[in-house]
């Protein structure tokens, strides 16, 4: 039987003796594709930052890939981009190739090394996200939108088994976060990757991933859009409209409810 690729069972954590999450219990599989989604300050941010190690102490227990996290070294499994990263200083001396190949170092021993086969994967990768005409541009001289798709490269050029992306598209253009999309499709449908991409566009994710785990400091649904749709629990929790507004992007479904579209 697969081993899960994340399990967290009974999480809770207090910031400021604040709880931010409680009780908070769920697994992902291999080829996951979810959409974590929430109201501002429901602590999506905090989960994704507890489940990488980032924020401790907390109660309950995290496994990755069927490691307790406190034993986890296999770090180079996981790619993670970050919430509202800051733009890069204008003097950073850094090249876009060079930044998109620091992803590829957490796979490699001392000394640290690129061999052909890593700049045939950086050339890949940027040709993936139209940037391999940028690659010897230094990374302080793009515009910000340019500088989150490098970021986005250096995320997924060690090809990563489980994937985590917080708010990736907010400085994309339509166009690129098209496909940014197709990309993370690809990457899920054939090659399994487990993916995580936390928003607050509860809209249109549901064009894109097949799980909804919606959180507000607890668990309020985990599952498949289909049943987010056809739950009447659900229905009485968010309201008619509210339910539509997330799965209206589903409407070749006959069973999601009808109503006006709306957004998050």
């Amino acid at each position: 039987m697969p081993i899960d690729v994340l399990t967290v069972e009974d999480l809770s954590f207090r910031y400021n003796s604040s709880d931010v999450l409680s009780g908070i219990s769920f697994s992902i599989k291999k080829g996951d594709y979810i959409g974590l989604v929430g109201p501002n300050g429901s602590g999506k941010t905090t989960l994704v930052k507890v489940i990488l190690g980032l924020l401790k102490p907390y109660i309950g227990r995290i496994t990755l890939f069927g490691d307790d996290i406190a034993a986890f070294s296999r770090w180079d499994k996981i790619g993670y981009l970050p919430q509202h990263i800051a733009a890069m200083n204008p003097r950073f001396p850094a090249t876009v190739g060079e930044v998109v190949a620091m992803g590829l170092l957490s796979k490699k021993q001392f000394p640290k090394h690129m061999n052909r086969s890593d700049l045939a994967e950086v050339d890949r990768i940027l040709d993936l996200l139209d940037m391999k005409k940028l690659k010897n541009t230094p990374v302080g001289e793009l515009s910000g939108g340019q500088q989150q798709r490098v970021l986005v490269a250096r995320a997924i050029v060690n090809n990563p088994e489980f994937l985590i992306v917080d708010e990736p598209t907010d400085a994309l253009d339509p166009e690129m976060r098209d496909r940014f999309f197709d990309i993370m499709q690809t990457l899920n449908k054939e090659k399994k990757v487990a993916i995580v991409i936390v928003t607050h566009d509860t809209g249109n994710i549901g064009r894109y991933t097949s799980k909804l785990l919606y959180v507000d400091k607890k668990i309020v649904f985990y599952g498949s859009f289909e049943d987010f749709c056809t739950s009447r629990e659900i229905t009485q929790f968010f309201g008619e409209f509210a339910q539509h507004v997330i799965c209206h992007r589903h409407n070749q479904n006959p069973n999601c409810p009808p109503g006006d579209h709306g957004t998050d």
